[in-house]
């Protein structure tokens, strides 16, 4: 699933581009998650102010309403003056007079959905529960180690759950705690204001990293001008079962929680 650096190198590569388009036709192919929640039609006309994000979903700003969209598990979006006819897997065309921006999703997760303003019901029940951004001022280490400190459940999977800091996703989650030294399944509440501060500091620099680097390409993710992600040759433990830990050499342990796939050095994450 494309996480929070991959949808962030996504918005980068094509929001200065489509700042200013006017939209002259917007195709659907099969239904997708959720409803476009308005006819196409409706929004030929409108013009794209702004590209923006909160957590996993990019925000289309337009003079009269936003379109959200999320890539969900598979998906990925292309921007050019110049794509071919849209195949099986490209499911929304939103054709500009500056180029078509598409969504091409596989496993038909994604979505794109209309809305009049930020605070209509549907904006509110996508992006209500979402954390704190952790690339920007507002994640501070005191607030995070008191939103921790009222969780119970693994770290690891609180930092998954997205609603204290919203984007930590499988691959950089495991980076994170690795980098922090903690083992992903102690108990959020347990830990202490300096080891969540240390966490705190391992998010922001994992995640800018990743962006820095075009996010990870595990199988087929690509921004929106057609570049991959090289993030994933420099994980300390995400994808390296049974390798030896760069650190001090001791093989890299998997195991499961919560039906996902968590890697962890035994020695360098003791508690």
């Amino acid at each position: 699933m494309p996480e929070l650096p991959e949808v962030e190198v996504t918005r980068r590569s094509f929001a200065d581009r489509m700042a200013g388009a006017r939209i002259q036709a917007l195709r659907l192919g099969k239904p997708l998650r959720w409803p476009l929640g308005c006819p196409p039609q409706q929004l030929v006309g409108r013009r794209v102010k702004t590209v923006s994000r909160r957590g996993k979903y990019l925000l289309l700003q337009l003079d009269e309403g936003i379109l959200l969209l999320h890539l969900g598990m598979s998906g990925s979006l292309a921007f050019d003056t110049g794509l071919p006819p849209p195949g099986p897997h490209d499911h929304v065309d939103i054709v500009t007079d500056q180029g078509v921006l598409r969504l091409h999703d596989p496993r038909r997760f994604g979505a794109v959905v209309h809305v009049p303003s930020i605070d209509d019901a549907r904006a509110v029940r996508l992006l209500g529960g979402l954390g704190c951004e952790p690339l920007e001022a507002g994640f501070e280490p005191v607030g995070f180690h008191q939103a921790l400190k009222r969780r119970r459940a693994s770290i690891k999977q609180v930092l998954l759950a997205g609603d204290i800091v919203v984007g930590v996703g499988n691959i950089y989650a495991s980076e994170s705690l690795f980098l922090a030294g903690i083992r992903p399944t102690l108990r959020s509440d347990r830990l202490s204001r300096p080891r969540a501060a240390r966490l705190h500091a391992a998010i922001v620099d994992v995640l800018s990293r990743a962006v820095a680097l075009g996010g990870s390409t595990l199988r087929d993710f690509s921004s929106a001008d057609g570049q991959v992600g090289y993030f994933q040759l420099d994980a300390m433990v995400y994808g390296r079962a049974g390798q030896p830990c760069r650190v001090c050499g001791s093989p890299i342990r998997l195991l499961r929680q919560g039906q996902r796939s968590t890697f962890f050095c035994p020695v360098c994450q003791k508690a």
